[in-house]
Order: C-alpha cells, then sequence, then structure tokens
C-alpha cells in the first residue's frame, strides 16, 4: 500500500538567488498576478531601497502548495515586511489559488518556523478583499503567536463595471467636469501617453517631479528601473502634459491584467490655473478605461481628497503585528496593546 501521506517542510534563505533557484517562474509575472508579489519587485526594492536591511525569506510546501513570506531584519529578534512606500500591497505569496484549508496550513507552518528567529513581525499594507490579512492572522494565531490587526491607511479605487469612459465621466462631480471643460476649450495644455520608455521622456517626468509640490523622490533609481522594466513587458503608461513645449504635469501609470496603478502624479505649480494635471488625468483615465478596457483603476495608498473625486470605493489596508509570547521582550509591547486597547473601549463608553 502506498502512503499518500503529503509532508510539509519550510525553510528560510537569506538572498534572492536561492529563492529564484527554488520557486523559478513561480514568483515571476507569468504566474503571480500582481506587481508587488514578484521576485523581481522584491528583489529591486531590497537592492535599491533597502539595502542595508538583511532580508529572511520564509518558505513552506505541502505537496505541490507553497508559500512565501519576504521579510527583512529591523533589530534583534524583530522583522518587518520587505516593503515600503512604493508598495500599494503586502502579503503573504501562494504559488497558486489554494483553498483556505490549505492557505492556512502554509501559512500556519511559516509562522512556527518564524518562532525560532524573532519575536516581533509587522507587515503592512495587507489587504483583505482577498482575505489575506484575515487568514494571516488566523495562521499565526494558531501558530502561539500574539496578534494585533489596526487599519493602517486607505485604497482608494474604481471598479470601471463595463462603463465606458463617457459613462465614467458623467457620473464625476458637476465641479470636476466644469473646471476640464474650461480649459480645455482655451487649448492651452497639450498631453501625450508614453507606452515605450524614452530617457527624453523620463527626463520630463523627473523635471516635473522636481519642480512641483512634492517631496523629494524617495527613491528615483528604483522608479526609473521599474518603469523601464513595465515598460519592456507593455505595462507603463507615462503620462505628460506640456504648455508651450514645457513639460508641465506628469503621470506614472502601469496596467496589466485588466487593472492600472497609478504610481505617481505631479504638476508644477506655476501651471496650476491651467489644469494640467486634471487635463492629464482625464486622458489617462480615458486611455486606461477605453483603450485597455480596464476592469479597475487603483489610486494606491493614501487618503488625498482629489482621489475622491476620480474614485468611487475605498478599501481598508491594515497593520499585522505578531508577538511571540514566550519571549519576555514581547511582554512590554504586549501589555501596551492590551492596555490601549482598554483605554479605548473606556474612551467609547
Amino acid at each position: 500500500m502506498t502512503d499518500t501521506t503529503l509532508t510539509m517542510s519550510s525553510e528560510y534563505h537569506s538572498n534572492f538567488q536561492s529563492v529564484q533557484a527554488i520557486a523559478g517562474e513561480k514568483l515571476g509575472r507569468s504566474v503571480q498576478k500582481s506587481l508587488f508579489d514578484r521576485i523581481d519587485w522584491l528583489r529591486q526594492l531590497h537592492e535599491l531601497c533597502l539595502p542595508d536591511k538583511s532580508p529572511l525569506i520564509v518558505h513552506s510546501s505541502e505537496g505541490e502548495a507553497e508559500a512565501w513570506m519576504f521579510l527583512m531584519k529591523t533589530g534583534l529578534g524583530r522583522h518587518a515586511a520587505l516593503a515600503n512606500w512604493y508598495n500599494f500591497t503586502f502579503r503573504p505569496i501562494f504559488l497558486a489559488d489554494y483553498d483556505e484549508v490549505t492557505k492556512l496550513a502554509l501559512l500556519a507552518k511559516l509562522a512556527k518556523q518564524l518562532k525560532s528567529s524573532s519575536h516581533r513581525i509587522e507587515i503592512t499594507p495587507v489587504p483583505d478583499e482577498d482575505s489575506a490579512a484575515s487568514l494571516t492572522e488566523r495562521a499565526f494565531e494558531q501558530a502561539g503567536w500574539i496578534v494585533f490587526r489596526s487599519k493602517a491607511d486607505d485604497n482608494h479605487i474604481l471598479n470601471v463595471n463595463g462603463r465606458t469612459f463617457d459613462q465614467y465621466w458623467a457620473d464625476r462631480p458637476g465641479q470636476l467636469r466644469s473646471t476640464v471643460r474650461r480649459k480645455a476649450k482655451k487649448n492651452l495644455v497639450s498631453v501625450r501617453i508614453e507606452k515605450e520608455f524614452s530617457e527624453e521622456d523620463w527626463n520630463d517626468y523627473v523635471s516635473v517631479y522636481e519642480r512641483s509640490w512634492k517631496p523629494e523622490e524617495g527613491n528615483p533609481d528604483f522608479l526609473k528601473k521599474l518603469a523601464e522594466h513595465e515598460a519592456a513587458a507593455g505595462c507603463m503608461r507615462l503620462g505628460l502634459a506640456y504648455i508651450d513645449g514645457e513639460p508641465v504635469a506628469a503621470q506614472f501609470w502601469t496596467v496589466e491584467n485588466g487593472e492600472a496603478l497609478i504610481h505617481k502624479l505631479a504638476h508644477i505649480e506655476d501651471a496650476t490655473k491651467s489644469s494640467p494635471g486634471t487635463l492629464l488625468s482625464v486622458a489617462m483615465f480615458q486611455h486606461v478605461i477605453d483603450i485597455d478596457h480596464v476592469d479597475l483603476i487603483d489610486f494606491g495608498t493614501g487618503n488625498d481628497g482629489y482621489k475622491r473625486e476620480w474614485m468611487e470605493e475605498v478599501r481598508d489596508r491594515y497593520r499585522l503585528e505578531f508577538y511571540w509570547p514566550n519571549n519576555p521582550l514581547s511582554w512590554l509591547p504586549i501589555l501596551r496593546h492590551y492596555a490601549s486597547g482598554l483605554a479605548g473601549k473606556r474612551a467609547s463608553l
């Protein structure tokens, strides 16, 4: 009689080479739908944005089912998500769409493995429309961790729901539509949208960003590499607006698998009266809805007021904090969390 019992295993990795050797294309574009779940994204993020952080990459498997979690060391026995402000999401990565029982088992194994190297782990921004936050929370609790979940950010989105751009635009606030009509009549702003990467176009983007209200770019090299990489895959949409040949507004989007992600946008303050940023947004939305035929537009994290004019729904992004209760270094922060929770309950009475 053949034993068909599947054995479960887990292991650590400290570099991306060994991960690539094991995962192959399973962490690549052909399998992972989300940009933020791919090894190319994670590797570049580490190399260019977080080079001083030692990676801790945990892998578990049961038969052909596999899960990965990419963390980085932040202190003695402390780890966090291998992510930063460029991430729209962070979550455990599965190599297929497994059922909930399999996902829980894989994540619980990861959690058990992590107790030997860490007493505190924090991951954010975790989505839950796919149950990532809930499943991860349950799995770590099953493995014996104390888990605290809190809201970390807002994610504004637009579900196109089969509409044309004109149909979508008819539902925008009247003041926004009026502004676009008035500014478009003056014909001062010219707009173009590029799919192919060029140094000249990127320099125009950088020029706008440097002269805009935005703070200094966190890591220009990372963003440029991302644009080059996504353009090579046919996924980049770089929008540029000009007045008298001078770049005055710019937007960097990516489009893939029916979703458009708005990574960066900026305009020059001196050109605000001509509304180049708004006119460029109109062109970008029209392009991805009517030409790319996306189902969803994602404005990333952040609760900026202008996003409400363009988006129709808000999703929560969560912070999950895990503490291993058998480690004395966890006791004080656990008590503080409980005390904070009790204080919040008393205040609401």
